[in-house]
């Protein structure tokens, strides 16, 4: 029951990677951030382009009907118009002025406009040619027709600055929006954040102990259920305890009066009875040492009676046969008699069915307690493994009683029990919390 090891435990299933609410939300709010800006910019760009179009239509009605005049005035010569259309209003179109008699004939033209006529036939009002966008406007003399155009690359340039006008616009928005968005994500999971400090600190066997009123609505069904959870904790570890303390009680007295019996019939058996008679007295001291743990493992959540320990008196009062104990003290201990005795029984009967023959306790500083013995040791997994359960409060299938009861023991006194790497051997270190003030000012005289 005292073993120092069991098993090792087999290998922990693999377990998803941690998530993080916070991260989820701000990728959902910029994936959502990008779609909406798209599909925003998607409906403004079609509403734009329709007005960008209308806006250019009605520039080349506006340029066609400004030429009628000029063109009138001007003699008639034939190749390109380099004064007609040459203001900047006007630079961003050509023209045309076609006559159709017996088919389309170019009379003159503006500067970078088609050399053939835009249209074969006379056509008033807008019209689409390859490449060219088209207004015609009757001149009123004979069949004359002026055909003022702009090319689709010009147009498409035009739609393009406006459509960058409207994304340059819109883009600083959607990144504040988003970075206010973010903000208000960080300050909503803030109370989440405290909970977690709370229940870092929380301990639910304490009598009355309860997390109280939660800072969110949201959060109130998390409080209950975390107190309703400690509060069965409670109860069902208060019955353990109970049934622990009653048991060892209860077993204590018998195997007292068992170790006496066995005590006279050594003396009075005859020498052949002696040996058998000694090793079941030997493993009632054992089942005593057990029950002694016991209790101390029902005490482990009572407060600890700390006192100043000489260790070399606390080591001759130890009642273990079969193993030298020898004690070294070079810095202060202070502790509770009672549990560190317990303890320390488990630990050296492990000591000696691991074939120890010396155990020497220490004290490499101060408020730690080392239990070193001779004995066989432990390979390093088997040790590393024995730290992990530790280290994890996970007791079940990785060790004895001994090794369980003195870490709870060393947790009582707010510390934990470490198992050092040694050349040879086993060794045990009981940290047994800060040394207390009026301790350090007696100093290491102990």
């Amino acid at each position: 029951m005292t073993g120092r090891v069991g098993t090792a435990g087999g290998p922990a299933g693999l377990r998803p990677p941690t998530q993080s609410i916070r991260r989820r939300l701000l990728r959902a709010l910029l994936l959502w951030a990008l779609l909406w800006s798209t599909a925003l910019a998607l409906a403004v760009w079609l509403a734009v382009r329709e007005e960008v179009d209308e806006l250019l239509d009605d520039s080349l009605k506006s340029v066609a009907e400004d030429l009628i005049g000029p063109l009138l005035r001007t003699p008639l010569t034939p190749g390109p118009m380099v004064g007609i259309g040459a203001t900047p209003a006007l630079q961003r179109f050509v023209w045309q002025q076609v006559a159709h008699v017996e088919g389309a004939q170019l009379l003159r033209h503006s500067a970078g406009a088609p050399l053939q006529p835009l249209r074969p036939t006379p056509t008033a009002g807008f019209m689409d040619v390859p490449g060219w966008r088209v207004y015609g406007l009757a001149l009123g003399i004979d069949t004359q027709m002026l055909y003022v155009a702009q090319s689709r690359g010009e147009r498409g340039e035009a739609l393009a600055e406006v459509g960058l006008a409207v994304l340059l616009a819109g883009l600083p928005m959607g990144l504040l929006g988003l970075l206010w968005l973010g903000t208000r994500v960080r300050q909503e999971l803030t109370p989440l954040q405290a909970l977690s400090k709370r229940l870092a600190e929380h301990d639910p066997l304490q009598p009355g102990a309860t997390l109280g009123e939660a800072a969110e609505e949201e959060l109130q069904p998390v409080h209950q259920a975390i107190d309703a959870l400690a509060a069965r904790l409670a109860r069902r570890v208060g019955q353990e305890r109970a049934f622990t303390a009653h048991a060892a009680h209860a077993l204590r007295t018998p195997l007292a009066g068992i170790d006496a019996q066995l005590a006279v019939a050594v003396r009075e058996a005859p020498e052949a009875l002696q040996p058998r008679l000694q090793r079941v007295r030997a493993a009632a001291g054992r089942l005593q040492r057990v029950v002694a743990g016991l209790l101390a493992l029902f005490r482990s959540g009572v407060e600890v009676q700390r006192v100043p320990l000489d260790l070399s008196t606390l080591a001759a009062r130890l009642p273990v046969e079969g193993v030298v104990v020898q004690a070294r003290a070079t810095a202060a201990l202070d502790a509770d008699a009672d549990l560190l005795t317990a303890a320390l029984l488990n630990l050296l009967d492990n000591a000696i069915r691991h074939g120890a023959a010396t155990v020497t306790l220490s004290t490499p500083a101060a408020q730690v307690l080392r239990v070193q013995d001779d004995g066989r040791g432990l390979p390093p997994p088997q040790r590393q493994a024995l730290q992990q359960g530790l280290d994890a409060e996970d007791y079940a299938g990785r060790m004895g009683l001994g090794l369980m009861l003195a870490d709870l023991v060393a947790r009582a006194h707010g510390g934990r029990l470490q198992l050092p790497e040694v050349a040879a051997g086993f060794a045990a270190e009981l940290h047994l919390g800060p040394v207390p003030a009026a301790s350090a000012s007696r100093g290491q005289g102990r």
